[in-house]
């Protein structure tokens, strides 16, 4: 049996990402203390770019390098400014992480980008997107790769007691299905790319850890049964933005002992207005755990709850109280599945 299969999630919450402000040390304290038994590293893009999730990825790339330009972030020949910036955010992230990580034994989350959500941000020298071109995609996921492996053996180096996670955040990967990337002219999309390649694609990052995956997309039409046959072990998603067909597919889901990372809590201030805490927070999702004909008693060992996307959007005030929230709902699922 493989490590994934021997993982232990326990009842948990955990954050999507990132987080509110600068302050590396401030997030890292904040998330460990809030998800004590799930936390994550936590993203800061209010830094600027290198510090947002396409600029982080780029800086983990490995004989691939970006700059930016005004429409985003386009190849280089070498490692420039924005790239060491890229890597000295990270490095800043990672310490404030170990330091509040001491003894800690558990699940750990890190993010990064997916192959198909780089893909289809990363622009090639003459402005158009890395996804326009078959051998730019595979070079994109063969250098991802390598960089993912270094990765997460640095984080395990630093918190040599953690079963680190890696999420895939993949919020384009309907689009690219799809054919719904628009060109640098905006006039036209870029073909749909095959599911076959897709799916494929994706095992090849899946494979580079040997604890669970998980993918995550906030956007409508998670495509599940694709990301379950790529090697995914979990799934997040926001809860809120679930179509029937897709209730349909998170049945064959729990069936098949995929992990749910549920999005209940609003991610931003603006969208939390007579937000209730622990019980009424997943009463959707007990709703639909009954609607499915699926076990109550599968609830706590089948879903992790975390906000619906991430909460740079947010104060910090609140971010803490929706990360307390998602504690909170958590024990509810696990004391009272009913």
């Amino acid at each position: 049996m493989s490590e994934k299969e021997h993982f232990t999630w326990g009842t948990a919450a955990t954050g999507v990402g990132s987080m509110p402000g600068g302050d590396a040390r401030e997030s890292a304290r904040t998330v460990t203390g809030s998800v004590e038994d799930f936390p994550h590293l936590a993203e800061l893009p209010a830094r600027g770019p290198g510090a947002d999730m396409i600029g982080r990825t780029i800086g983990l790339l490995v004989e691939m390098y970006a700059h930016v330009e005004p429409s985003g972030w386009r190849v280089s020949d070498r490692p420039g400014r924005d790239t060491r910036r890229a890597h000295s955010w990270l490095g800043e992230d990672l310490d404030a992480l170990e330091e509040f990580t001491q003894g800690y034994q558990g699940p750990l989350k890190v993010q990064a980008v997916g192959p198909w959500t780089l893909a289809a941000s990363l622009e090639l020298r003459g402005g158009e997107a890395a996804l326009g071109d078959p051998g730019a995609c595979r070079d994109i996921t063969a250098s991802l790769a390598e960089g993912l492996r270094g990765h997460l053996a640095d984080v395990r180096r630093r918190v040599p007691g953690a079963q680190v996670v890696l999420q895939l955040d993949e919020p384009s990967l309907t689009a690219v299905l799809r054919g719904q990337i628009r060109t640098a002219s905006g006039y036209r999309t870029h073909r749909a790319v095959d599911r076959q390649v897709v799916e494929s694609g994706l095992r090849d990052i899946v494979a580079v850890s040997d604890d669970p995956v998980v993918v995550h997309s906030c956007a409508p039409e998670v495509p599940f049964a694709l990301l379950r046959r790529a090697g995914a072990q979990g799934i997040s998603f926001d809860f809120g933005l679930l179509t029937e067909r897709e209730e349909e597919a998170i049945g064959e889901a729990v069936e098949g002992g995929t992990k749910l990372f549920m999005g209940v809590v609003p991610s931003t201030d603006t969208a939390s207005a007579g937000l209730s805490v622990g019980a009424d927070i997943v009463k959707g999702v007990r709703t639909l755990w009954r609607r499915l004909g699926l076990n109550p008693g599968t609830l706590s060992e089948s879903v992790v709850i975390t906000p619906a996307c991430g909460l740079a959007g947010a104060s910090p005030a609140y971010a803490r109280a929706a990360l307390a929230h998602c504690v909170r709902a958590a024990r509810s699922l696990a004391d009272n599945p009913e």
